[in-house]
């Protein structure tokens, strides 16, 4: 494949993933019928189409390293998340949207350039998770300073203080500087109390080990997508209390909302007329305050689990 049609390609299938992930009937979600106050889902459409120019961006950069034309931390990932996320709220007044999906999604596209094709559209998945724990532990001051402005122009909810290097703090810019501490090394700070970040250093652990399997095996199993993204969804719920949410309203609530998640999926999810109708229950309980107890995190590694499902061929 051509280096540019390799990027393009890559794009594409980063792209396909958000909107097969907000088009998914997921309790406590935006999707297609239902969303917050201020925020449905044509925000959400809107998002992808913007977001895909800088998967692309990241892809070139990729393939870039791949050829030897520049240094691994030449990629300027955190200038690509934060003019992604400039773009995205130029194109719809909907709030934050994705900053957490375009935070997994941006490295994953820089490493599936920097991955060989395995036959004419697909990636072997394993190198392509190699490549891109290469790709965030690269990452330089001048990221981290990228991504903190990335971080205010997407204004998320639940943001809190951080215990060390707060984004509200002025002189947390001038220490990232003064002491050289590059993106990575702020993320591994904020993965005690933020699932993206422990994603981030990590190399993606529950999107890999957890989610993606998941997936892949509810298609074979359901062979319907909407089911697969919901049983999925529930599956990395059940197990790993959602960081936004906690982050709102505190980690025990966060676990009481895991294991609700559990029980849907011991009645069957939607397999079941049980499962359904705990599905339907337990959906109503998390919109009761809005976008309080929105598991936006969850879905952010949902996104990532089918960017993996894409970039091996899968297609709806």
């Amino acid at each position: 494949m051509h280096p540019c049609e390799k990027a393009k390609h890559i794009s594409k299938c980063l792209g396909l993933a958000i909107l097969l992930e907000v088009s998914a009937d997921k309790p406590g979600n935006v999707n297609l019928i239902v969303g917050f106050e201020g925020t449905r889902y044509e925000h959400f459409l809107a998002s992808a189409v913007a977001a895909t120019p800088y998967f692309e961006l990241a892809a070139e950069r990729g393939i870039a390293v791949s050829q030897k034309k520049i240094g691994i931390n030449d990629v300027e990932l955190g200038r690509i998340i934060k003019d992604c996320i400039a773009d995205i709220n130029s194109w719809q007044h909907g709030g934050n949207t994705l900053l957490g999906t375009i935070i997994l999604l941006s490295p994953m596209a820089a490493a599936a350039g920097m991955t060989p094709n395995k036959g004419e559209n697909t990636f072997e998945i394993q190198l392509l998770r190699e490549n891109l724990r290469l790709v965030v532990e690269s990452t330089t001051p001048e990221d981290a300073i990228n991504v903190y402005e990335a971080i205010k122009i997407a204004n998320p909810s639940g943001l809190g203080k951080a215990p060390d290097l707060d984004i509200n703090n002025p002189d947390s810019v001038n220490r990232i500087i003064k002491e050289n501490i590059s993106l990575y090394e702020v993320f591994k700070i904020a993965s005690n109390y933020d699932r993206v970040c422990s994603e981030w250093i990590n190399n993606y652990p529950i999107t890999f080990d957890v989610a993606y399997p998941c997936l892949l095996r509810q298609l074979k199993e359901s062979e319907d997508l909407n089911i697969a993204i919901v049983h999925t969804f529930l599956n990395v719920l059940s197990k790993y209390p959602d960081t936004f949410i906690a982050r709102k309203v505190g980690i025990g609530k966060a676990t009481e909302i895991s294991f609700m998640a559990e029980e849907v999926l011991k009645l069957g999810g939607l397999s079941t007329s049980l499962g359904r109708e705990k599905l339907r229950e337990f959906d109503l309980t998390l919109r009761k305050s809005d976008s309080l107890l929105n598991p936006g995190t969850t879905a952010d590694i949902i996104a990532a689990a089918l960017a993996l499902a894409t970039l091996s061929g899968y297609r709806p």
